[in-house]
């Protein structure tokens, strides 16, 4: 191979690699603004927020957000769609069709009452805040309150009273349960929403398992539940409190460090493509402030030269973007 040939896939390979990693932060970031859109629809409500709140929340530049999204609604959109499989995670979890219809119809209650206790603000946008968030948001809607009926309406088969209802009962049965899930989250009254598995599904079984069986209901002991923390969605968990706006140069940074520990000023600079040392010099001191890394050397002596390191937080976040895990780490 001549060599022109080998510095041009050298270059090209550079130029892929680049493109990769900065697809990576590009997910990290559109992670933390669906998880900032979630938080801000919850206090301001869907219809008053702004483009402005979420970037500042964030910690994403504003040039970024719409680099990514086309503007808010379509932002609010994508959080509206996450939380709703988030949603979905808890019941699928719960639901085993092998079981009779009062037992995973009951589990999945509990699973989804869990999730509106354990993540507030996503029920927030998902119970309150959905019907008021244009057509789209309607239709999705609209698909995922026909999905529940039927799961509901499945009583009507294994059960004899069934006989005597329509698909209208369990639209009916769906609709009670969310006005008043609607009521309670709509007055911030998210803290003891498990507990109200029994009386609703005391409600939910009355029509088709009859008033004994309703009672029933309300006497069963709660099963016990582990609270589920919030999942990293794109490293978004790790970084939304972070001070600082990621760009694609400090995350170039942290890699290098990440595959060099105990790196200089210099080889950061040469491995992370910055030309101007004084720049160099700055972001690394910056993201010493931060905690992201430490001079490992300077603690003990002055007079050698730099040799950076990432810290625990620091390598959290490089892991984050997927980039850690590229490399090994």
């Amino acid at each position: 191979m001549r060599p022109a040939d080998g510095q041009a896939e050298t270059r090209a390979a550079r130029s892929n690699g680049r493109s990769a990693e900065r697809e990576q932060l590009l997910d990290v970031q559109r992670g933390r603004m669906v998880a900032a859109m979630v938080e801000v629809a919850a206090e301001q409500g869907a219809s008053k927020l702004s483009v402005s709140a979420v970037v500042a929340r964030s910690g994403v530049s504003r040039r970024t957000f719409y680099e990514i999204f086309s503007d808010g609604q379509e932002c609010l959109l994508a959080a509206l769609e996450d939380s709703l499989e988030r949603a979905r995670s808890y019941a699928v979890e719960a639901y085993d069709p092998r079981d009779a219809w009062r037992v995973r119809i009951r589990a999945a209650l509990h699973a989804l009452l869990a999730f509106l206790e354990d993540e507030p603000a996503r029920g927030h946008l998902l119970v309150v805040e959905a019907p008021n968030l244009g057509p789209w948001a309607l239709e999705r809607r609209a698909k995922v309150l026909a999905e529940l009926t039927g799961v509901i309406d499945a009583g009507r088969a294994n059960y004899g009273r069934g006989a005597a209802l329509t698909p209208l009962t369990a639209e009916g049965v769906v609709g009670s349960v969310l006005a008043v899930l609607h009521a309670r989250l709509a007055n911030g009254g998210s803290a003891a929403l498990v507990e109200l598995t029994n009386p609703l599904m005391s409600m939910i079984a009355l029509p088709y398992l009859g008033a004994a069986a309703a009672r029933k209901e309300l006497e069963r002991p709660l099963s016990k539940r582990e609270r589920r923390e919030p999942p990293a969605v794109d490293g978004a968990s790790r970084l939304s409190g972070l001070p600082m706006r990621l760009t694609y140069r400090t995350m170039s940074v942290l890699s290098v460090i990440a595959a060099r520990p105990g790196a200089s000023n210099r080889q950061i600079a040469d491995g992370a493509e910055m030309t101007d040392q004084g720049q160099t010099s700055k972001l690394l001191q910056r993201l010493e402030r931060l905690g992201l890394i430490v001079n490992a050397e300077a603690a003990q002596e002055r007079r050698i030269a730099n040799a950076w390191r990432l810290t625990p937080l620091g390598s959290e976040i490089e892991q984050a973007t997927g980039r850690g895990r590229a490399n090994g780490h």
